[in-house]
């Protein structure tokens, strides 16, 4: 497309940063190992819808008023910090960990597994400023209507985020398969569970 530039750069950096460990790859090998490949991969296209939101926002200039007022950064920063505590909370202390190894495979409804990949990524302000501040680098100072050409990039990278999402729940099912029982869910789920509620915590005190 004429109105960006260096692509290739673009997809290598999608990959690389669709490779580093956070929150939302946390959350679908989560779903995944415990309730099933499906549920993973509703999780993963919930996050990937998440994304779209915040990609629209930064194509029509709402990630900039986020980054621009200091009251909506950090109302929206403690709903994500709220959320992301709450849900480890319920990790640590709930009993969907410690089902015997039957029913750990009957798969979680997949609309709930897409709410909360959905939420878990939307309500992160870092994901707003990181796509307004990311992806233009890579459109053309001379682009006729830079909110389109912004739809390219951030849908390539959604897209990128789907597939990497997909391929994740799948390893981490097939890994939980390998080594099934009762004792790895339970660890599995605290080790998640404190997880998230350290990245809460984290977010709610960052600047």
């Amino acid at each position: 497309m004429p109105d960006i530039h260096d692509l290739p750069l673009f997809i290598l950096s999608c990959l690389l940063l669709n490779l580093t460990p956070g929150a939302d790859s946390l959350f679908i090998a989560l779903r995944s190992a415990s309730q099933g490949f499906r549920a993973g991969v509703a999780a993963a296209l919930g996050i990937c819808a998440g994304c779209w939101v915040h990609v629209m926002a930064a194509a029509l200039g709402l990630s900039a008023l986020l980054a621009g007022s200091a009251l909506a950064f950090t109302l929206v920063k403690l709903l994500g910090a709220a959320y992301l505590i709450w849900m480890g909370l319920a990790l640590l202390f709930g009993r969907a960990h410690s089902r015997p190894p039957a029913q750990a495979a009957v798969p979680a409804p997949l609309r709930a597994a897409f709410r909360q990949g959905f939420l878990t990524n939307v309500l992160n302000p870092k994901v707003a400023l990181f796509f307004l501040a990311f992806v233009p680098q890579f459109i053309a100072p001379d682009a006729a209507h830079k909110a389109a050409a912004f739809l390219f990039p951030g849908s390539l990278f959604t897209a990128g985020s789907a597939i990497y999402g997909i391929l994740l729940a799948g390893l981490s099912a097939r890994t939980a398969r390998l080594a099934p029982g009762r004792r790895l869910g339970r660890w599995l789920g605290r080790l998640a569970g404190g997880v998230f509620v350290m990245l809460g915590m984290r977010m709610a005190t960052s600047d």
